[in-house]
């Protein structure tokens, strides 16, 4: 059974549909939720389903503190959902080929450094693209540019709104990364 830690900044419905995903999985479970922000949500779906949540700062990150913590919970993949901050080569060292993230377009579209969440889906809107979606990868020292595991697509629509385009990708992301991660373990 693989251990699986769930780095999140924001409200944590991605990281709570992976959970409960894996609480009905004979592969994996998750074992550790942490956020960069205190006041994030996650935490709070985190106390609700059980699992131990940490709090970590930036600059923890960046030395190794985390990565420490996750080496002697014995993480065995590490799953971005919502998390904002660049992972430093620390932590990729540390789990070579074991960290995945997903993305709210298909890359290599709109992604890089400050683009997330909304601001994508402002974008896509922006460029008038007809078709956005998901892209699950693994995570490098680059922002976004990670082998592509995985991608879905939705189509966007001249009445599409940047919020209703959210609503299609979100869709997306709860009906499929719990699967692709069970399966890369």
């Amino acid at each position: 059974m693989k251990r699986i830690a769930i780095l999140a900044s924001g409200s944590g419905s991605n990281a709570e549909a992976i959970t409960r995903y894996f609480q009905n999985s004979d592969k994996g479970i998750v074992t550790l939720i942490a956020s960069n922000k205190s006041n994030a949500y996650v935490l709070e779906r985190a106390k609700q389903l059980e699992v131990p949540a940490v709090i970590f700062s930036k600059q923890e990150l960046e030395s190794g503190v985390l990565t420490q913590l996750l080496l002697e919970q014995k993480i065995d993949w590490v799953v971005l959902a919502g998390f904002l901050l660049k992972i430093p080569e620390n932590l990729i060292q540390a789990f070579p080929d074991k960290i995945v993230n997903i993305h709210p377009a298909l890359l290599p579209k709109f992604g890089g450094k400050g683009m997330y969440g909304m601001r994508v889906h402002e974008a896509v809107k922006a460029a008038g693209e007809t078709h956005t979606g998901i892209t699950i990868h693994l995570v490098n020292e680059q922002y976004d540019e990670g082998k592509i595991i995985f991608q879905a697509a939705v189509e966007v629509t001249s009445e599409d709104t940047p919020e209703s385009i959210a609503s299609k990708v979100h869709e997306l992301e709860y009906k499929y990364f719990p699967n692709v991660i069970e399966s890369l373990l």
